[in-house]
């Protein structure tokens, strides 16, 4: 006898149009939110002259790593004034500063109730399984129901791509700090507030940094997949070269997205150590 099919996938678009039905005011509430801070950021990006943010990315790079990433930080942003990509990289950061910084607003509070709870990280941890394996072009169709085309849908999906490392590390952080340090602090009568506030997150700073870095690399490794949903950038540039077979094209937009990660990867790394070496 055949086992009758269940239909989830009705059901999940029983619930989207419910969502959509009953919580359109706040997606839209979200989505104007998403759509003013990114267009902030490329108000900032595109209003300073190239020139002026290559000389200040270099001196970023130059105090928190060494001259040599500051060095590669000029060439490598000059290659991509040079090649005409200025502005849709800028765009591209504008979305993964946007992603990043709401992953981070949410990822390490969710990190430490889920470091100080046990029922709740075991609720949480297969949710964060679920939201990594899941393919990423699975995110697009809801959040293209709830938040239409453009930006905010590909913020959001690259949120819930994003997001997990921040949480995971946060958690982590926070339980490696030693049992004595914090039996120390319970026996000088700190608050559990205090105790997290002036112990437990600055001894995490690093790992929790070490889940920024790899939040912001997952973040703009989705940017040629939010092109497809109307967010612009270099992503549209690769997208519009796939879709067309402009090799050339393709290759001059993809390397701007690689100069671009390893510069943000080179200077996010380097605040996960407590000392920085110049070389």
């Amino acid at each position: 006898m055949a086992i009758p099919k269940i239909p989830l996938d009705r059901w999940i678009d029983q619930a989207v149009l419910w969502l959509e039905e009953h919580l359109g005011t706040f997606f839209n509430g979200i989505r104007i939110l998403i759509e003013a801070i990114v267009h902030s950021f490329e108000w900032v990006l595109l209003g300073i002259p190239a020139l002026i943010i290559i000389l200040l990315a270099a001196l970023l790079a130059y105090r928190l790593v060494n001259w040599k990433i500051a060095l590669f930080t000029v060439l490598g942003l000059l290659l991509i004034l040079n090649l005409g990509y200025w502005d849709h990289t800028m765009m591209t950061l504008a979305l993964v500063l946007t992603a990043a910084l709401i992953s981070i607003i949410l990822g390490i509070p969710i990190g430490i109730l889920s470091a100080s709870n046990m029922k709740f990280q075991n609720v949480i941890t297969p949710v964060l399984d679920f939201m990594q394996t899941m393919p990423a072009f699975v995110y697009l169709l809801p959040a293209i129901s709830f938040f239409s085309l453009g930006v905010a849908p590909g913020v959001i999906s690259s949120v819930i791509f994003a997001i997990p490392p921040t949480i995971r590390l946060t958690t982590l952080g926070i339980r490696q700090v030693p049992s004595d340090l914090t039996e120390a602090a319970d026996a000088f009568g700190s608050t559990p507030m205090q105790k997290l506030i002036k112990l437990e997150l600055p001894l995490a700073v690093p790992t929790i940094m070490a889940g920024v870095n790899q939040t912001i690399m997952l973040s703009l490794s989705m940017v040629v997949i939010s092109s497809m949903i109307g967010a612009q950038g270099v992503g549209a540039d690769v997208y519009r070269a796939v879709t067309q077979t402009k090799v050339g094209i393709g290759f001059e937009a993809g390397l701007a997205v690689v100069i671009l990660a390893i510069v943000l990867d080179r200077m996010t790394q380097s605040l996960m150590k407590t000392k920085k070496g110049r070389g």
